[in-house]
């Protein structure tokens, strides 16, 4: 059935490839099909999941660039500071401009995509009545929702354009035309209307359900939480009760559906049988065999294979997140962990390393005949010797794309996952002074690790981890609790692009990213100039180009 969708995604694209970047807002984007052109909802809702996949590896959305790379666990990596220099910029927080083409496309690229939803939601509404209307509805709001969010976390503030706006209209509204809040409003109603109306299970697998819309629902309501009260500043100023709430009501709906953790680890990060698993909540769904020239690929994260197996050498773990992962004497984190400027074979490590980081001398993806080499690296003087594990693939298996020079792969891509919702449900019940309950859903997840070693026993005498237990190997608070939770995150999710975001959200990007780079300093550089300013950094700057094509009546992000 997957391949069967994703055949009609496919075909879908092929048809649409956009021509170049025209300005979305005075003209019918190429790649849309309006519903003067097809008066199909099937095709035009089939057209909005195929957005999902619409992107490339240097306007790539799964925002590794910007969620990992912006973050402390990864180096830009390529050949050099100078290879996609963008992204450079982004990572040593310094020297960005309003004029990055890469910024500008992601743009782009995302309004394209809710301008699909919007002309599906507005042709299912001109259709009158008919079977599976409020379905088909609930998942063309829920991919809107998707893109949406994704413009919220990067830019803060945007325009937001829905089926009711009229396209003479488009440039009357703002990017300021509504708070912080009501912006954070309108893409939780986008989640709720889904919510209300999915069914609990799809007959197609890619299809958005009613679990994966209170998932994300959760995660809008968990961003929402976080009160930012002056609009031209960025520093959280309180956490709402009543939106943790809403974190605990939806979360509930997933922890009560047939989703759960995955017994191992490594199932979330392998293709085949693994897709699609039971902790998969909801994923971007890719092929091959399809009919066109090289299948329906992962270009978002073609860049990061090594370039011992082809090309290029992007996304490098970092120092600061392999030692993140280093165990005390009773398995827990260290609280000094970033001391070490290499791996250690002496030390003791979390499991969820292994499935993360591809270290010299261990296998590659879990392969034990490909061991992975120092050679391998493009460029380790400036980027380490560490690849990224978790969106690649074995090279031997037949999903492993040639594209020369780059090669893809046709694995799925999780956008939401349980252990995920487990940690945003925890996180609230921390919020809302109720560490108690948030103890064993963090404990849940540290087990599951621990017990993830099928593919790794290679690497039995590295590692060492325990869950908490409170009076005995810690005394579990409130704050203790909250460190816990947001170091749980960061290894749970490593490299899956979150974090970056997640250190916005919490209100402590700049703290954690300045000693990220004092720390770099004396390892890497070109972090010598590396400055994280406040109430600036946080978001992207709103394209010059956009402001132009808005005639200057959007306005800029503080500081740019």
């Amino acid at each position: 059935m997957k391949r069967a969708f994703n055949k009609i995604v496919t075909m879908v694209f092929a048809t649409g490839l956009l021509a170049g970047c025209a300005d979305f807002l005075d003209e019918t984007p190429n790649g849309v099909l309006s519903s003067d052109q097809v008066n199909d909802v099937d095709r035009l809702l089939t057209a909005t999941y195929s957005a999902l996949g619409n992107d490339h590896y240097d306007v790539p959305f799964s925002l590794w660039p910007y969620g990992t790379v912006r973050s402390d666990d990864a180096y830009k990596g390529g050949s050099g500071p100078q290879d996609i220099q963008v992204f450079h910029f982004l990572e040593v927080s310094n020297n960005i401009m309003t004029n990055f083409g890469e910024v500008d496309r992601l743009w782009f690229q995302c309004y394209l995509s809710i301008s699909r939803a919007n002309t599906t939601i507005r042709t299912i509404h001109e259709a009158g009545d008919f079977e599976g209307k409020e379905v088909k509805l609930a998942e063309a709001r829920f991919l809107r929702g998707h893109f949406y969010f994704m413009l919220k976390i990067l830019f803060k503030y945007v325009p937001y354009i829905d089926e009711n706006t009229p396209i003479d209209s488009y440039e009357t509204v703002s990017n300021r035309e509504l708070s912080n809040d009501e912006l954070w409003q309108k893409i939780v109603d986008d989640f709720q209307y889904a919510v209300d109306h999915l069914p609990p299970t799809q007959t197609e697998i890619g299809r958005a359900n009613q679990t994966a819309a209170a998932a994300y629902l959760a995660k809008a309501y968990l961003y929402k939480a976080y009160r930012q009260g002056d609009p031209e500043r960025n520093t959280v100023t309180g956490i709402d009760a009543a939106d943790l709430e809403k974190v605990l009501q939806n979360t509930q709906i997933v922890l009560s559906s047939d989703y759960s953790l995955e017994a191992d680890f490594a199932f979330n990060f392998l293709p085949g049988s693994y897709e699609n698993g039971k902790e998969a909540i909801f994923s971007v769904q890719y092929s091959k065999d399809d009919g066109t020239k090289f299948g329906r690929v992962n270009l978002s994260d073609v860049l990061s294979v090594p370039m011992g197996l082809g090309c290029c050498d992007f996304k490098k773990p970092s120092q600061s997140l392999v030692n993140a992962f280093r165990t005390t004497g009773n398995g827990l984190p260290i609280e000094n962990y970033n001391t070490l400027d290499n791996y250690s074979n002496t030390e003791k490590y979390d499991p969820r390393l292994f499935h993360t980081v591809a270290i010299p001398g261990l296998p590659y993806k879990y392969n034990t005949d490909r061991l992975y080499e120092e050679s391998w690296n493009r460029n380790p003087a400036d980027y380490s010797v560490y690849a990224s594990l978790k969106e690649n693939v074995d090279p031997d298996c037949d999903c492993f794309v040639p594209m020369v020079p780059f090669y893809a792969n046709t694995k799925n891509r999780i956008l939401i996952r349980f252990a995920d919702v487990l940690l945003m449900r925890a996180e609230a019940l921390i919020e809302l002074h109720r560490p108690q309950e948030a103890l064993p859903l963090i404990n849940e997840i540290r087990a599951r690790a621990k017990s993830s070693m099928q593919f790794t026993g290679y690497t039995s005498d590295k590692t060492l981890i325990e869950t908490y237990r409170d009076g005995v190997n810690i005394n579990w608070s409130e704050s203790v609790a909250r460190e816990a939770l947001r170091w749980e995150r960061r290894l749970e999710l490593a490299m899956e692009n979150e974090r970056f975001f997640d250190l916005v959200r919490w209100g402590v990007a700049e703290q954690t990213m300045n000693a990220y780079y004092n720390a770099e300093r004396s390892r890497r550089s070109y972090y010598a100039s590396a400055q994280f300013a406040a109430n600036k950094h946080e978001y992207l700057p709103i394209p010059e180009a956009q402001i132009r094509l808005s005639k200057y009546l959007y306005q800029q992000n503080p500081g740019y």
